[in-house]
């Protein structure tokens, strides 16, 4: 075994300690890079240090302190990226070259999933906080957890691609597998992105009240909003009735939002009188009444309108603002009672539709002298 040695030792030896003479100055050079990147890299941190805490005056630093770790890191990235380089063209190997890249590629993902992050958390401060509702708070904490793994797959592929590898095999596979997902929960897949854009159009949020077009039937068709969740959204009607809707289904339908821009809405009620009414005598009738509910709004005020001339009567249409939109059929029982009451004691008639019968006699067994004069007219009600 000495003998092994020995001989090895003659061989390759003295081709290394000359190889090693050469290589020397090369070691040197790239040991002062390296020297001289620490010494930048630690007056930085000094300097950066005394300007944290000159800045933490303002509000907006203390509420983002975290943008002096992505400086430090950046600036500790880009020291690493300019010795790495130096070296790489200092020793010019082929393969240390490749490696170095592909390294610097994922070690490039770290800051660029930090300033995601951080992105992601002032969005979420920004939007969450203005909303009741919870699906925004899952949609961030999803991107927040998922958006890691996404930045280092990519990094992954760029790295392997710059050592050689060929990544087609794995994005392919990787489409494969995301089209036979997308076919197998097509139905899941359309209400989670109906749940995102229901987030970022917000038709209605929590406790709006909104028509329901899929209520049952003979129940209430309108209700509140009490949760928006990715897959669907749960609307509980006037009746006490819960109904749950896919999102998808919501986003293709007209959306009627009562309480969006505020709880003051206006409806409109018709009443009709007869042609021989006084016209102006009943509208001030409807108005005295309408104004004596307490929730309805006084500016503007109720006004009655005629909207047509109908078969048997005078289409007159009550329009009036209220202060809260839920109270809307209390307001239309309210009115359509207490004006069938004003109107009993005013003597306006509520009209119904008639009909002139006309009788014509042909024979003359049993026909009455007004009969053999021709026909006679007879009112009888609908």
């Amino acid at each position: 075994m000495q003998d092994y040695l020995r001989h090895a030792y003659e061989q390759f030896g003295a081709s290394i300690l000359s190889d090693w003479r050469a290589f020397y100055p090369f070691l040197i050079k790239a040991v002062l890079v390296v020297l001289g990147a620490v010494v930048v890299w630690v007056f930085f941190k000094r300097v950066l240090k005394r300007v944290r805490k000159r800045v933490q005056k303002y509000e907006f630093v203390r509420a983002h302190d975290e943008i002096f770790s992505l400086i430090n890191k950046a600036v500790l990235y880009a020291l690493v990226f300019v010795s790495g380089i130096y070296m790489v063209n200092l020793f010019k190997i082929p393969i240390l070259e490749k490696v170095f890249y592909a390294a610097l590629i994922i070690l490039l993902a770290l800051p660029v999933k930090d300033f995601t992050l951080l992105v992601l958390g002032y969005a979420e401060d920004s939007l969450v906080k203005k909303t009741q509702s919870k699906v925004d708070d899952v949609v961030f904490d999803l991107l927040n957890k998922f958006s890691g793994i996404i930045i280092f797959a990519v990094a992954i592929l760029l790295a392997l691609d710059v050592l050689g590898i060929n990544v087609v095999p794995f994005v392919a596979g990787a489409g494969v597998a995301g089209i036979a997902v997308g076919f197998a929960a097509k139905d899941t897949l359309s209400n989670l992105i109906a749940g995102v854009l229901l987030i970022m159009d917000r038709p209605f949020e929590v406790g709006d009240r909104i028509e329901v077009w899929s209520a049952p039937k003979n129940s209430a068709t309108w209700g509140d909003v009490i949760h928006i969740g990715l897959r669907a959204t749960k609307i509980k009607t006037t009746d006490n009735i819960v109904i749950i809707i896919p999102n998808n289904e919501i986003m293709m339908r007209d959306i009627v939002n009562y309480t969006t821009i505020s709880e003051d809405i206006r409806i409109r009620i018709p009443i009709g009188v007869s042609y021989d009414t006084d016209t102006s005598k009943a509208k001030a009738v409807i108005l005295e009444v309408a104004k004596t509910p307490e929730w309805v709004v006084k500016d503007p005020p109720p006004v009655v309108v005629v909207r047509a001339f109908g078969e048997s009567s005078v289409d007159l249409e009550l329009r009036v603002w209220i202060k809260n939109a839920r109270r809307r059929m209390d307001t239309i029982s309210y009115v359509t009672d207490k004006v069938k009451e004003a109107f009993d004691r005013e003597g306006i008639e509520i009209p119904y539709p008639k009909r002139d019968i006309t009788i014509t006699h042909t024979g003359q067994e049993g026909v009455t002298e007004e009969g053999r004069k021709g026909r006679y007219r007879e009112s009888v009600p609908n």
